[in-house]
């Protein structure tokens, strides 16, 4: 299925492109120390965290708590995952497929 993003454009392309060429995680450190403020970076990872929790159940309470986002950014998350691009439960399937595999192969 392809998806046409709100936001597609030749300049994030190239973007794009340029991130999936990173193999491995400090290549990825690198890049994005680089391309992001410190803030930036850390903003994103938090995000991906509430998704992580929001995906898990968790309430907003524990959220806020252990993540140290706000309600409001919990809440974004919230509304991008059910109701967005997809993108969050895209990654997040793929790593419980992962996990799967994994423990598939630990089990062999």
């Amino acid at each position: 299925m392809t998806y046409n993003s709100r936001l597609k454009s030749e300049i994030l392309d190239r973007l794009f492109e340029a991130i999936l060429l990173l193999e491995t995680k400090e290549e990825c450190y690198r890049f994005f120390e680089d391309i992001c403020t410190i803030g930036e970076i850390k903003t994103i990872a938090q995000r991906w965290e509430v998704a992580k929790m929001l995906d898990q159940n968790q309430t907003y309470t524990d959220i806020v708590e252990k993540s140290g986002a706000s309600t409001a950014t919990v809440s974004r998350v919230k509304r991008c995952l059910f109701f967005g691009a997809d993108g969050y439960r895209l990654v997040l399937n793929r790593l419980q497929e992962r996990k799967v595999e994994t423990r598939e192969n630990e089990t062999e």
